[in-house]
Order: structure tokens, then C-alpha cells, then sequence
């Protein structure tokens, strides 16, 4: 009775606790949750404080990487209408070591209900006082190829 009582409790713990690489999804997830829904509080809970923020552009075929200023990001999703800001992400990879993660989130951004663009995020994450938090953040932005 006892061995059933411990693999029963075994069992459970092991169904509900989640794994590195789904914890860091659920906080990407909640970023863009966060945007969608104008929450300016759950949006910058998903940062780090030191967090580097950058796009890749391409202006007459010469790359520029473009830092972007974290705090003016979210003054602007403050601005917007819930559900303006609609990135639909898929994940590509997600590898963990220790308290570095990486994720590669493919993307189409639509705002207002119609389509902008489209690109790939490039997540670092750091695993802080046990949450992850998005430490570096670079994507490509692009209107073609976006099928």
C-alpha cells in the first residue's frame, strides 16, 4: 500500500510540473499575451531589467540593427487598443542550459485586424530568482515570403 501511495504521488507531481523549455514558452507567450491585451504590468514582467531590444532592417539593401528603447515600447503598447497588437508566433527551437535559454519564434504581426508583417524573434532568456526573464530580444521584420 505504501509503494502505490508513493507512485501515485510520483506520478502526479510529475503531470503537473512542466519542463524548462515549456516555462520559457509560457513566458514568451505571456509577453505577447501582455501586448495583446494591453497589459502593461504582465509585459514588463517579462523582462529583465538590462533587457537589449533590437530589430534588424534593411534600407537600400544595407542591414541596420535598430536598438529599440524598452520603456518606450511599453509606453506604446499602453497606448493601444486591446487587440490591436496581435503577433501570432509559432516556436521553432527552444534549448535550455542551466539558466540560459534561447527561442526561435517564426511570426505575423497584424495590427488593427489586418496584416503588417512578418518575421522571425530571436529570444535569450536567464532563469532570475526562478522565473525566466527575457534578457535579449532581435528580429527580422519583413512584408514578403510570409506564407
Amino acid at each position: 500500500m505504501k509503494f502505490v501511495f508513493i507512485l501515485l504521488t510520483f506520478i502526479s507531481f510529475n503531470s503537473f510540473a512542466q519542463t524548462a523549455e515549456e516555462n520559457v514558452r509560457e513566458t514568451i507567450n505571456k509577453m505577447f499575451f501582455g501586448m495583446k491585451n494591453v497589459d502593461t504590468e504582465m509585459l514588463k514582467n517579462s523582462f529583465a531589467d538590462s533587457v537589449i531590444f533590437q530589430t534588424i532592417q534593411s534600407k537600400n539593401g544595407e542591414v541596420i540593427i535598430k536598438n529599440e528603447n524598452m520603456d518606450e515600447f511599453i509606453s506604446f503598447v499602453g497606448t493601444q487598443e486591446k487587440n490591436a497588437l496581435d503577433e501570432q508566433i509559432t516556436f521553432g527551437v527552444v534549448k535550455v542550459d542551466g539558466p540560459l535559454a534561447i527561442a526561435w519564434t517564426p511570426y505575423k504581426f497584424y495590427y488593427n485586424g489586418k496584416f503588417s508583417h512578418c518575421g522571425v524573434n530571436s529570444f535569450q532568456l536567464v532563469l532570475m530568482n526562478g522565473k525566466w526573464k527575457i534578457q535579449y530580444l532581435i528580429d527580422t521584420r519583413r512584408k514578403e515570403g510570409c506564407d
